[in-house]
């Protein structure tokens, strides 16, 4: 249990779930690479009873019986694991009742888990997956005190819609379910602690602002090199682990992957997203029920967010926020380059340069817990949201990615700034920043008062224009 970071919440209830003396299906679902099996694994270490994994749809594109495979596979998990020799399951009602019955044969009055890993790849079409399932532990399962089920998966849509949500068969018999997130930025401090590898602060948050937190991934950084050259070995370099993977993310998770990535490149056009209309006007495609269910798995699947701008009344926006997906629609997609040394080669270039600023912003828009502790407000009721003010004939707009709308009557006007030292406000951003002010007060109920707040890596650099700043965090505050 050493060796695992972070988690300890999951960890505690999974442990709970365990020594309770009633049946139990739990769900644990999140992202794919974010480490679910990890999880289960080293919370129930030594404890699992029967465990299978479904095979993965990444590398059966086209290919006929996959149900077969499915069976063939799940039967051979069944004799590794005890069950004497019989016949293959040729449907997977005869698979979970060869699974009954090898559970009763050993049941000796203590806890069994059941760990069935990448649960949404045994559900191929037209196999009858589900109603097995249901009958599995409606019938079976749900009866038995000592059972414990544990389902795993990273098509976060499915996992919700059949199970966590089903109001079907299953309705009302997920007791439990863990959402396993990616890393926090103190997290990722301990996993390359207890990996050996010497990184700063500020290259920590630049793996967040490439990676996103994902165990998975960080785990491909190698000790002796810097945060640019171990890029260079993910992207670039003639075995890059991780040039592939975009393709390989959409394909494991979802049944139609071309059309999810049609949408992801569509949204990283754009910083501020595109409203459902526009998607659909873009992509060439109806604004259907189709569409709505396409970005509905996309949201659960934490690759995009819906919000409404502040100030907007009835129009939603659809954001790219996963950081991997927006790196690699920027900087790999359409980047044909030959050199193994890319990204250290181009790490002070304009285009890099201005990603880290706005790869610094969506940091802070997923820190906004983190910075409400900083800012001594967590236990009072917000609302986190962007806004932009576009411009017209009198002027130019404003705009901020960040602001907190607070019930004690204050709104923090967020300002971040992605610096490798303290930040220094000049007069023109002074300006700027005193219109930003002006302009957002007159959207305002006249209770509220703004708070113009600082984010950035390092601290303010103390001049005539820092007092602009109410508040300042930095990154040593976001560490929990």
């Amino acid at each position: 249990m050493a060796t695992i970071i972070g988690r300890k919440q999951e960890i505690e209830e999974l442990e709970s779930l365990y020594k309770s003396d009633e049946s139990q299906l739990v769900a644990v679902y999140g992202r794919r690479r974010v480490g679910k099996t990890f999880l289960v694994d080293e919370a129930l270490k030594g404890r699992i009873t029967f465990r299978h994994a479904g095979l993965s749809p990444v590398d059966e594109k086209g290919k006929k019986n996959l149900l077969k495979d499915q069976l063939k596979h799940f039967y051979n998990s069944l004799k590794i694991q005890g069950v004497r020799r019989s016949k293959c399951p040729t449907s997977w009602l005869d698979a979970f009742f060869m699974l009954e019955q090898h559970l009763q044969e050993i049941d000796n009055g203590s806890r069994q888990v059941v760990f069935l890993d990448e649960l949404p790849w045994m559900d191929t079409p037209r196999s009858g997956f589900m109603t097995a399932f249901e009958g599995f532990w409606n019938g079976w399962g749900c009866h038995r005190d000592n059972l414990m089920v544990v389902v795993c998966g990273s098509a976060n849509s499915w996992i919700l819609d059949n199970l966590i949500n089903n109001h079907g068969g299953l309705y009302g018999r997920t007791k439990c379910s863990i959402k396993v997130k990616p890393f926090t930025f103190d997290e990722s401090g301990e996993f390359f602690k207890a990996k050996g590898l010497l990184l700063s602060q500020y290259d920590i948050l630049q793996t967040h602002m490439v990676l996103g937190g994902i165990p998975y991934y960080l785990g491909y950084f190698r000790k002796g090199y810097s945060f640019a050259q171990n890029i260079d070995r993910l992207f670039w370099n003639d075995e890059a682990k991780l040039k592939d993977e975009f393709d390989k993310l959409f394909a494991s998770v979802f049944s139609n992957p071309e059309d999810m990535k049609r949408i992801i490149l569509v949204l990283s056009k754009r910083r501020k997203g595109y409203t459902r209309m526009e998607i659909a006007d873009t992509l060439d495609i109806e604004a259907d029920g189709s569409l709505t269910k396409m970005l509905k798995a996309l949201i659960a699947s934490d690759f995009i967010q819906k919000y409404r701008p502040f100030g907007e009344k009835s129009v939603d926006y659809y954001k790219l926020v996963d950081p991997f997906c927006i790196f690699y629609s920027k900087f790999v997609k359409e980047n044909n380059t030959q050199d193994p040394y890319f990204w250290s080669s181009n790490q002070f270039s304009q285009s890099v340069v201005s990603w880290r600023g706005f790869a610094f912003e969506d940091f802070c828009f997923r820190q906004s817990d983190a910075i409400k502790r900083a800012l001594g407000i967590a236990g009072v009721s917000t609302e986190i949201s962007a806004w932009a003010l576009h411009g017209d004939i009198e002027g130019d707009g404003s705009q901020t990615d960040l602001l907190i709308k607070r019930k004690d009557n204050v709104v923090n006007l967020c300002e971040m700034k992605f610096y490798s030292e303290e930040y220094s406000v000049d007069k023109t951003e002074f300006r700027k920043m005193l219109k930003r002010i002006a302009d957002l007060k007159e959207k305002l109920p006249k209770k509220y008062i703004v708070h113009p707040t600082l984010v950035t890596t390092f601290g303010l650099k103390y001049n005539e224009y820092s007092g602009i700043f109410q508040k300042v965090v930095i990154l040593e505050d976001l560490l929990s």
